[in-house]
């Protein structure tokens, strides 16, 4: 659906009906485009949309790269970015979320020449993240069942086959996460947020010992749904554990029924639920209210600043 006016207002009025107060909004765009969209939301709708732009990915291997980049974020902040993302690296390179969806047909970069999220030339971006208390939500990896051969032994269903990466020229899951873990460790100041449960859902006790290691690594339980139903124990505790570390998140469009099945799954104790998402049955959460408030807005309060 074209963005317009009428959009923005008929999305407040949803947003309304069910008392969510912001909403965080992935645009993909940076410089004139970004600005462009940024007038659909600001200021009329300033309290009720939190911007995140993505980074320039183009010519990355000009020598201006590392500062146009930093100018082209900063050119996006005056404009009303609170954030940069989602950034996505399933081990093509930096990628805009749109771009990782676009994937037939497209040339990919040699390994040596692709820019990943630890790259050094992207170093004074992450600084500068930081200075400007803004958060980086990054897509790295991808659940690791993408690395494996499709058929019908494959933990997701066939809606998921074109994020499959087996045999293709692409590092392995585990590298991929090595190289979160350095980024991380490298820019301790920039508050980064690993969506998707940082694709290490299917492992909770490994996912929390990179927050144990990383204080600046947050997370968003974006369309995971059926990995947090399947466990529903485990994924309990990890969100009481890290409570103050685990943002709210969807990806699935919006709608009141999408809505409704989150707050189900995260707030009852209803048992078996056939997902709307996947092909798995899933267990409701039955989080506290404390853990809830933290998930649902608290936390999205305090890495927004």
């Amino acid at each position: 659906m074209p963005l317009s006016a009428e959009v923005v207002a008929a999305w407040v009025r949803l947003m309304d009906s069910l008392q969510i107060e912001t909403s965080f909004v992935m645009t993909e765009f940076v410089g004139e485009r970004f600005e462009e969209l940024a007038r659909f939301f600001l200021p009329e709708y300033k309290s009720r949309f939190a911007l995140f732009c993505p980074l320039d990915n183009t010519a990355i291997g000009a020598p201006d790269y590392s500062t146009r980049v930093v100018r082209e974020l900063e050119r996006c902040y005056r404009a009303g970015a609170q954030g940069v993302g989602e950034l996505t690296d399933k081990g093509w390179g930096l990628e805009s979320g749109l771009q990782a969806l676009e994937t037939e047909g497209r040339e990919r970069l040699p390994r040596s020449e692709r820019l990943h999220l630890d790259d050094a030339r992207l170093d004074e971006v992450w600084e500068r993240c930081a200075a400007l208390g803004l958060p980086v939500s990054m897509h790295v990896a991808d659940h690791p069942s993408a690395w494996q051969p499709l058929g019908p032994q494959q933990e997701r269903g066939p809606a998921f086959a074109r994020f499959n990466l087996a045999g293709q020229d692409v590092p392995s899951y585990y590298e991929l996460l090595g190289r979160r873990d350095r980024l991380l460790a490298r820019h301790p100041r920039t508050r980064f947020i690993a969506c998707h449960l940082g694709n290490e859902g299917n492992d909770l006790a490994a996912l929390g010992g990179a927050m144990d290691k990383f204080p600046n690594l947050y997370l968003d339980i974006a369309a995971r749904d059926y990995e947090l139903g399947r466990q529903p124990r485990a994924a309990r505790e990890f969100l009481e554990q890290y409570r103050h570390r685990v943002l709210f998140g969807t990806d699935y469009g919006i709608s009141v029924r999408m809505y409704q099945w989150w707050f189900r799954l995260l707030e009852s104790e209803d048992e078996y639920m056939a997902s709307p998402t996947s092909s798995w049955r899933v267990y409701g959460l039955g989080l506290s209210d404390q853990v809830l408030r933290d998930l649902y807005s608290e936390n999205a309060r305090r890495v927004l600043g």
